[in-house]
């Protein structure tokens, strides 16, 4: 053999050594728990075959607690760049076979690697996360290592889309870095996250809870609101983020992706125009309309599970990515409450952080009333939706469906705080409470007459609590048929398209944290 072929001989050996990670018995291992390997996710995250590996060779440099003895190659996590539709994509997945994933000083300076290299070419980064947490044998140099990414995430939240997999464990300092991006996907009895485990909560407040119970993928989805996607397995995770990254541009000069869509611009749902009960106490399910007036019934819906009273999501019209905004009525008939104004409230940050335009559909009685409410700080937390909306400079464009009742009416995308177009069906009501409740307090001297008290809430109906006269203060643009909804959303967004707004000179604002 020659000196050459020898020296192939020896690249190939460490190759294969090095994609073996913590060897043959703990991939097993990792299956049998029913995960995938760092390696076989990528492979299902990326188109076949553009996946380029970097830093494949580099091994942890400590010498405490006998620790240089034991070395891996690529020392616990995966990374470099692919594509994902054409696109280019960085990654970095933690191996949980070599050292349980736990973050040493040499395999932060990888995910660090691939952070710089995502913000200098405007490319998104996608984090698979599985992983023990810090290095405990190296001390601070894991912790800075922590911090340095953190640093990252921050300064390239609202430049590059940032997407975080929870994968399997992700404790203590793991779970600020998912914290902080875009999105994060739990998969359902595989991942959990926690800052403090079941056993130190034992320790210190005596409460008995599971890991799963505690913050598993249901728990985070459902009750925190931490995650905003559920998987059923590693596969379906990775293709939920294919999915969701066809509606992202790779950065914050780009526009999102264009898909060509045989579905007609122009299409009529005469449906639509049963779908409003004539009662207002009656519910209606608001994705009816969503599925009806979006392209091919496609909607990628973020946090299904919490504040189900808020519908958010991506969506195309006439092939262009939309976000949504919408009342749920069939949920605690579409009102908003704390935890709904922060679900639509980040999800409208990032639109406009991205370029994403906002449809808002609106069928909104007020605020939530209650101690719980006023207590938790609903004042704080709906200001933050009236805050995300207003700053927002992307192409805005609302339709009222039926109520748009005080307050609400404001915060929900109105032409007050910047919305460029705003349509309303004719069973619209926008005032500043409903009929009755008006009637009851304009003529409280007069309501032993229950003959003047029904014809005063008929005539407030017919006169304030319909579509025609914010029309005529033009704080509505255009009332339209249901079942034309899907032309005029179309129309609305071509027609704002080239839409260039700044707002005034600032380092940041102070939104109501």
């Amino acid at each position: 053999m020659s000196n050459t072929e020898e020296k192939y001989r020896l690249f190939e050996e460490k190759n294969k050594i090095a994609e073996l990670g913590g060897g043959q018995d703990r991939i097993d291992k990792q299956h049998a728990a029913g995960r995938k390997t760092a390696r076989e996710r990528i492979d299902l995250l990326f188109d076949p075959g553009t996946f380029v590996e970097l830093d494949k060779f580099v091994t942890h440099r400590a010498t405490d607690f006998d620790l240089e003895k034991t070395k891996f190659l690529g020392d616990g996590v995966v990374s470099g760049y692919g594509k994902i539709d054409g696109r280019l994509m960085y990654v970095f997945a933690q191996d949980f076979t070599v050292f349980g994933g736990s973050l040493s000083r040499a395999n932060a300076d990888k995910i660090i690697k691939v952070m710089d290299l995502a913000m200098k070419m405007g490319a998104p980064v996608i984090g698979l996360n599985d992983s023990g947490g810090a290095r405990i044998q190296e001390g601070v140099e894991s912790l800075a290592g922590y911090a340095d990414i953190f640093y990252r995430n921050v300064m390239s939240s609202g430049v590059i889309p940032q997407i975080s997999a929870i994968l399997g464990p992700c404790a203590g300092g793991a779970v600020y870095s998912p914290a902080i991006t875009d999105f994060i996907m739990m998969v359902k009895e595989s991942s959990y996250m926690f800052v403090t485990g079941p056993d130190v909560i034992k320790t210190v407040t005596h409460e008995e809870v599971t890991k799963e119970e505690l913050g598993g993928a249901m728990t985070h989805n459902s009750k925190s609101g931490v995650a905003h996607l559920t998987a059923d397995d590693d596969e379906q995770a990775m293709m939920m983020i294919r999915e969701l990254m066809s509606f992202l541009p790779s950065n914050n000069l780009e526009d999102p992706p264009f898909k060509m869509s045989s579905d007609d611009v122009n299409r009529e749902d005469k449906k639509l125009n049963d779908l409003i009960p004539d009662d207002p106490n009656k519910p209606y399910d608001m994705k009816e309309l969503i599925l009806s007036v979006i392209d091919d019934k496609h909607f990628f819906e973020i946090m299904p599970f919490f504040a189900q009273n808020m519908i958010i999501g991506f969506a195309r019209l006439g092939g262009k990515p939309v976000g949504i905004v919408a009342n749920q009525p069939a949920m605690l008939a579409g009102v908003l409450d704390i935890d709904a104004s922060t679900k639509a409230a980040r999800f409208v940050r990032f639109c406009d952080a991205f370029n994403i335009p906002l449809i808002t559909l609106e069928d909104v009685p007020g605020f939530l009333p209650g101690t719980a409410q006023e207590f938790g700080g609903i004042i704080k937390h709906g200001a933050k939706l009236l805050y995300a909306f207003a700053e927002a400079t992307v192409p805005k464009i609302t339709l009222i469906t039926r109520k748009a009742y005080g307050g609400a009416y404001d915060v929900m995308s109105s032409k007050h705080i910047g919305a460029d177009l705003n349509f309303a069906y004719p069973s619209a009501e926008i005032a500043v409470m409903g009929s009755a409740g008006a009637v009851n307090i304009i003529h409280r001297t007069k309501l032993g007459d229950q003959t003047f008290i029904d014809s005063a809430i008929e005539d407030y109906k017919n006169n304030f609590a319909s579509p025609y006269k914010a029309a005529q203060m033009g704080y509505i643009d255009e009332i339209i048929y249901p079942k034309d909804t899907r032309k005029k959303l179309i129309q609305a967004l071509e027609m704002t398209q080239n839409k260039s707004k700044t707002n005034p000179a600032k380092k940041h604002g102070n939104i109501p944290l």
